[in-house]
């Protein structure tokens, strides 16, 4: 997959930063890869995600109430127009029932994309936490050692000890599941 670089506007000069430089690159990068990602989706995706936007909003709501006391007043043979789905109503409950299959489907591959987006920001974020974990876990063990030539008294404080042993996301996970199981039964 190819990824292009979407120029965003620049800050005016003279305006002072409100964060780091550091923050607001990560924002312009995670704001150019959402637009990268919204470039990329296909034609039937962004009709399916036409579709589920409109159909959730309160426009398609009044539409319906609209479209559907029309039928009923039509249908009902009190305005003089001729009746073409007389009570019990087959004909609309026919396209009811085909819209609902079709917005319900519409949904269905939206919420898939979310989900999508989802697991790749959910493993984003673990990508990072690990890394932030062992970069941490790496400067305490730095700062012991530095500790210990330097002769500066060590307490021997086990949290700290607990601290510097190396986290391992497989063991994270045993533990979890271990707990969850002791609760539960």
């Amino acid at each position: 997959m190819r990824h292009e670089h979407v120029n965003l506007p620049e800050e005016p000069e003279g305006t002072p930063p409100l964060l780091s430089h550091v923050m607001e690159r990560n924002i312009r990068t995670i704001t150019q890869l959402r637009l990268q990602t919204a470039r990329e989706r296909t034609v039937q995706t962004r009709l399916a995600d036409a579709i589920t936007s409109f159909s959730g909003s309160m426009l398609f709501v009044y539409l319906h109430i609209g479209w559907f006391s029309a039928w009923l007043l039509v249908n009902t043979g009190r305005v003089g127009i001729p009746q073409f789905d007389p009570f019990p109503y087959g004909l609309l409950t026919m396209i009811v029932s085909l819209e609902a299959i079709f917005l319900s489907t519409f949904v269905l591959i939206s919420q898939n994309r979310f989900s999508d987006e989802a697991d790749r920001r959910a493993e984003l974020d673990l990508q990072i936490g690990l890394l932030a974990e062992h970069e941490l876990t790496r400067v305490l063990q730095m700062l012991d050692a530095i500790q210990d030539k330097l002769g500066i008294e060590n307490d021997a404080d086990s949290e700290l000890a607990d601290l510097e042993m190396e986290t391992r996301p497989e063991d994270v996970l045993a533990e979890i599941d271990r707990v969850h199981r002791q609760v539960k039964g």
